[in-house]
């Protein structure tokens, strides 16, 4: 909520305007929020109160060897490398370097109106690299119909809204205009909101910028609701090949996955997205696939704010049955009541809660960790075939005289 704060007060400094969609290498960056690497090492950087996505080459030497990266109380150390206090940075989220395995963090610095941007880097060495923003080389692409000014409405509550739910509805929609970037074969894919009444949009752009970029609109049916929606925007998103095609798997804000033929979007598109998946209300987090060692096939691994981490194996969604009114329950569903639908996978246990999560390497994802006893926040690298740390569990092989079975 913190960092919804932060983006909503400058927003409301900054005020909001349609503006025609063009390359500008004039732009000065405002806010540092979602991250995401081309192949090459380009750092993409969305900019919800410019309304842009900023372009940064990032060098980075080849590392073929694994690494790991651990370090403890993290949100102290990038505080004191930018020269504040613990609690005035925010970290808004993280991204593995595709080449170097250098991890890259987007930062809020300081608190209201006069918060800066800023990328820390990670070495591989846990060393932290405050970079200057301001004079990296970069480019930018402004976007059309960013949101105006209007604001989260208030719904009814089970309980009497407390002080975060009020902060909650004064948020500006603009606070949601990029919220998941994807790269893919040479083109940027942009989820979030626009200003149309159509509100979950998609844009999708050539990189290198070419001044242009063309806005498609979604819905999908969410079967927890028993209805069509299109204002709920995508929080995260791949692309890979489901049934033999490029399609985009998007996750939403409040729980569907659906699968989007890349075909479809184009400019001025009304696409009805494929529901596929109903795992139930948590917000996704991140979304980010890879190969399991043990199960020898890729899985989507899916972290959320109200759940544990899902696994999907990526199989799964071949042929996977499409959701609608047709073949779902015509009654209202709700967590732990008929959910999840589809090929949900498993969930896997996960100590603490991870706020932030890419893909190191091949056998280690990386997290930012809210420990679950002290209540700090790590680095942490963490086995891609069981991702728990286990110093905050005790079992009984922690006792004496336990023979450990062979594995």
């Amino acid at each position: 909520m913190k960092i919804l704060n932060v983006i909503a007060t400058l927003l409301l400094v900054a005020g909001s305007s349609t503006v025609a969609a063009k390359q500008d290498s004039t732009l000065t960056i405002k806010h540092t929020g979602v991250l995401e690497f081309s192949n090459d090492g380009t750092l993409f950087v969305g900019d919800n109160v410019t309304g842009a996505i900023f372009a940064y080459p990032m060098e980075g030497k080849t590392n073929d060897k694994p690494v790991e990266i651990n370090i403890a109380n993290i949100d102290a150390q990038i505080a004191a490398v930018m020269g504040v206090g613990q609690h005035s940075i925010i970290i808004n989220d993280m991204a593995v370097h595709p080449l170097s395995q250098e991890v890259y963090l987007s930062i809020t610095r300081g608190i209201g109106v006069g918060s800066l941007p800023g990328i820390v880097k990670v070495s591989t060495s846990g060393e932290l690299i405050n970079l200057p923003l301001y004079d990296l080389e970069n480019t930018a692409q402004i976007l059309q119909d960013m949101p105006d000014k209007q604001r989260l409405r208030k719904r009814g509550m089970m309980a009497e809204a407390n002080n975060k739910d009020l902060a909650k509805y004064d948020l500006p929609m603009s606070t949601y205009a990029i919220l998941d970037i994807e790269y893919y074969k040479g083109e940027i894919f942009v989820a979030g909101i626009s200003n149309e009444m159509f509100a979950s949009t998609l844009r999708r752009m050539q990189y290198p910028f070419k001044g242009t970029h063309s806005s498609s609109q979604v819905t999908m049916y969410h079967t927890a609701h028993n209805m069509y929606e299109s204002r709920a925007p995508i929080s995260q998103m791949l692309i890979k090949e489901i049934d033999g095609k490029a399609q985009m798997i998007a996750a939403y804000t409040c729980s569907p996955i659906v699968l989007i033929p890349l075909d479809q979007i184009k400019d001025g598109a009304k696409i009805t997205a494929s529901t596929v998946l109903d795992y139930g209300n948590g917000e996704p987090i991140d979304m980010v696939s890879y190969k399991h060692p043990l199960l020898k096939k890729e899985v989507l691994f899916l972290t959320a704010k109200g759940r544990n981490p899902q696994i999907i194996p990526l199989d799964a969604l071949n042929n996977a049955l499409v959701l609608d009114e047709k073949n779902t329950p015509d009654h209202f569903l709700m967590d732990g009541m008929g959910l999840p639908i589809g090929p949900s996978g498993f969930t896997t246990m996960f100590v603490g809660k991870s706020t932030q999560l890419d893909v190191l390497n091949p056998g280690w994802l990386v997290s930012l960790t809210r420990d679950s006893e002290t209540g700090t926040l790590d680095m942490q690298s963490l086995p891609s075939w069981f991702p728990i740390t286990i110093h905050n569990l005790v079992a009984e092989f922690d006792f004496a005289d336990v023979n450990l079975p062979e594995l």
